[in-house]
């Protein structure tokens, strides 16, 4: 069975090799764009920055323009059929917002993922009607977001904890993000009961934050993500949640600070076991 891949990550690798092969050949993007008479270098600049789903004829072109050899050119074909993939996960989703879908093509194809969140229950981890209750609250922020359309598609994402050759996922917690606040009481303890039995898949862990735990240490505001893939060159990625506009980070030197950042808060957290207790609390409280 071919490993999973995820098609935002693949278009970002693609790009970077496509712009570093570009740059061998000591080509300016007009150049390149003259050669395949493209109207402007907009077009190549959104494929090498990754920001566009790229058409393979295009990439074809581009790798006939930089005289590439096989074995790095089927490779790089490979690539980019992951990149422009529309596979049945992908058609699932249905219409949903960019956020999300960002998200699940992140998800896709991640062989680990750790989640910070200091305030709700992450989405991989949300009951429907939990997950209603968080969606039209942002809704009213923007109002042409579709809620069921979005509760559906955060539904279809959660299937990759179950999925053949799951990513190892970890979710750290803190207190906040565990207390019900002004959730119905139905609604909250159904989500506490999801929480512990999705601690009996083998790769799921959950942590808990106490209040006051590493005292002097790292307390991030914001909601982070950690992604790892099964190619180790594809580059690892964190993304920031934040109200309007996620910001994906993908350079070594601001993955490996959120690496030490999550290996401080996993250090002062409780453990599998002792999160599970007091999750299990809750469930009656």
């Amino acid at each position: 069975m071919p490993l999973p891949t995820s098609p935002v990550i693949r278009r970002v690798r693609l790009g970077a090799e496509l712009r570093q092969l570009r740059r061998r050949e000591a080509l300016t993007l007009e150049q390149v764009c003259d050669r395949l008479g493209w109207a402007s270098t907009s077009k190549l600049s959104r494929i090498e920055l990754g920001q566009s789903r790229p058409d393979l004829a295009d990439v074809l072109d581009l790798l006939d323009v930089y005289q590439v050899p096989a074995p790095l050119r089927d490779q790089l074909i490979v690539i980019a059929r992951d990149a422009a993939t529309s596979r049945g996960w992908w058609k699932a989703l249905g219409e949903i917002g960019e956020r999300q879908r960002t998200y699940a093509e992140l998800e896709a194809g991640a062989a680990r993922i750790v989640e910070y969140q200091p305030a709700v229950v992450p989405g991989l981890l949300q009951t429907p009607a939990y997950a209603r209750l968080r969606i039209t609250a942002g809704a009213a922020l923007d109002p042409e977001v579709d809620v069921d359309a979005e509760v559906r598609a955060r539904a279809v994402r959660q299937e990759v904890l179950r999925r053949a050759n799951p990513p190892r996922y970890t979710a750290l917690l803190t207190e906040a993000a565990c207390d019900p606040g002004g959730i119905p009481t139905e609604v909250w303890r159904e989500q506490v009961r999801h929480l512990v039995a999705l601690t009996g898949l083998p790769n799921v862990t959950l942590r808990l934050l106490p209040r006051g735990a590493a005292p002097g240490g790292p307390h991030p505001l914001t909601p982070y993500s950690c992604y790892a893939f099964p190619d180790p060159a594809d580059p690892r990625t964190v993304m920031l949640e934040a109200v309007t506009t996620d910001v994906r980070l993908a350079t070594a030197a601001d993955v490996d600070r959120y690496e030490r950042l999550t290996e401080a808060l996993l250090g002062a957290a409780l453990s599998a076991e002792e999160t599970v207790t007091v999750l299990a609390r809750g469930i009656d409280g």
